[in-house]
């Protein structure tokens, strides 16, 4: 079971998603659509249509659905080759297009599987604080659907101390409180990048993502996922990071990045 639900129309390259609190982030009086969430259902999408697995997928942000809209996703798929299908999502709300998303989708036969990437050491997720928040946000919403756990950095009151990060580098283990870690799950775990942001400034921030790009390695059965955030820089009123995730046995899943719009926010009182 999936946190992404879609929903199905008569015809069978459209489908929607209900734009709910739960798959929302932003102020109690002005949630909007997360990212990620709109990343993990044109996945979702995109595999249901091909019939194939994502191996990678970019998301270009264009505007904003608050609930309680209803998100369609269009899918087409102008090259659908003997192991690999290059396609593409629109979604929109009525004539307003939210995100568009381009993936490359597939499996070749005998294929070498093979990684180097190494999971930090970090402590279990059982020794590691729960994530706190220094703005205001609803129980109910996107971070709501996730137990996040912080393994390195400052997240809430203590990102001020101390100044900013000397590597921008902070880790957070990350679990679904329902469902388990699919490809769309992971598209919403990769859009907490934004979090590291408050870590490496050693400030009150974070970012609206402007992109989102996700490649994924063959996946194994993990309860726990480690995303290990590094925001690289900031500048122009931009800021740009990456993120890999980890099975909890240390198995690389996927990786990462994008870029925000660089925001400070007022703590909540």
């Amino acid at each position: 079971m999936s946190l992404i639900a879609l929903g199905t129309t008569a015809e069978p390259a459209r489908f929607t998603l209900a734009v709910t609190p739960r798959l929302c982030v932003g102020p109690p009086d002005a949630q909007f659509l997360f990212g990620g969430a709109g990343m993990g259902a044109a996945i979702a999408a995109l595999e249901a249509v091909t019939g194939r697995p994502t191996v990678w997928a970019t998301a270009q942000y264009l505007s904003f659905a608050r609930p309680p809209a209803t998100l369609d996703l269009d899918v087409v798929v102008p090259v659908h080759g003997h192991h690999s299908s290059q396609a593409r999502v629109t979604g929109h709300v009525g004539a307003t297009e939210i995100v568009t998303v381009n993936a490359a989708l597939g499996s070749r036969p005998d294929a070498t599987v093979a990684r180097w990437a190494t999971m930090p050491v970090v402590p279990e997720p059982g020794d590691c604080p729960a994530m706190t928040y220094d703005w205001l946000r609803r129980d109910d919403d996107a971070n709501g659907q996730f137990e996040q756990r912080i393994a390195r950095g400052r997240f809430g009151a203590a990102r001020s101390r101390g100044g900013p990060s000397i590597d921008g580098v902070s880790t957070m283990w990350v679990r679904p409180l329902a469902g388990s870690v699919d490809r769309p799950t992971l598209a919403l775990m990769a859009d907490f990048l934004p979090s590291g942001v408050g870590h490496a400034l050693g400030a009150t921030a974070g970012g609206n993502s402007l992109d989102n790009t996700i490649r994924f390695m063959p996946l194994v059965s993990t309860t726990w996922v480690l995303c290990d955030t590094v925001i690289e820089g900031a500048g122009g009123g931009f800021v740009h990071g990456r993120m890999r995730l980890f099975a909890d046995d240390g198995t690389l899943l996927a990786t990462a990045s994008q870029s925000m719009i660089l925001r400070h926010h007022t703590p909540a009182e």
